[in-house]
């Protein structure tokens, strides 16, 4: 029994000092995180405990604005710091993989479809909204590579809506703690049937990654394409 408890106590214990990691690391680059975690909270407690001085109940309703303050909070929190997180990783090579990773379910990604010489390079998710065509680097190169791309996939998927997001933050590009919430807001067009038929379809043109080793998320500077691979 003892030792259970001694587990769940260092369980516990590397929660915590994991939380506040995230939230030193988040206040960097969030400085306000704590003033509005804090307004958070009060304003959900205050309008539930008012609430519940109206219908006569405060003390169960306060309890209940307690629980969900501290779920507000939580859930504020965890926004910021994963905007903070993509914020910091802004401009490396391969950071649009790293939010496609996590963009939730209901979306298969592909990294790396296309690339050149000079880490420009175009990712792939799949979803309800059709296809979308993530692309990171020159903004007047990776139009080449999105342009291949797109003729590329119109012999087989010519009937599936394609979507293209280059990620930066110059004009009319996407900044990438943002590149999520814009993914999530295109229009679902297809049902669950027609997004597999599509993966299916796709998987038929390969890409980089089935012909070169590459690491997950942000690239490390300098690296550079293996003459033997796959270029446009």
């Amino acid at each position: 029994m003892a030792r259970k408890e001694t587990a769940a106590d260092a369980a516990n214990t590397g929660r915590l000092k994991q939380i506040a990691l995230t939230y030193k690391m988040t206040s960097k680059a969030d400085p306000k995180i704590g003033l509005v975690l804090a307004a958070v909270g009060i304003i959900t407690f205050g309008v539930l405990l008012a609430i519940g001085f109206l219908l006569g109940h405060p003390i169960y309703l306060g309890i209940l604005g307690l629980l969900l303050a501290f779920l507000a909070m939580a859930i504020v929190f965890g926004r910021r710091a994963e905007r903070a997180a993509f914020g910091q990783m802004e401009g490396q090579p391969g950071a649009a993989a790293a939010v496609l990773d996590n963009i939730g379910r209901g979306w298969t990604t592909t990294p790396a479809v296309a690339m050149n010489r000079s880490q420009d390079v175009v990712h792939r998710a799949v979803g309800k909204a059709g296809i979308v065509l993530v692309a990171e680097g020159n903004p007047n190169r990776v139009k080449s590579l999105l342009a291949a791309e797109k003729k590329k996939m119109a012999r087989i998927v010519a009937d599936v809506p394609v979507h293209d997001v280059v990620v930066g933050t110059g004009e009319g590009q996407v900044e990438l703690k943002k590149l999520r919430t814009t993914m999530l807001k295109l229009p679902r067009v297809l049902t669950g049937p027609q997004v597999t038929a599509t993966n299916d379809r796709l998987r038929a043109l390969g890409d980089l990654m089935t012909n070169m080793p590459l690491p997950k998320g942000p690239l490390p500077k300098g690296m550079r394409m293996p003459k033997g691979g796959r270029m446009r």
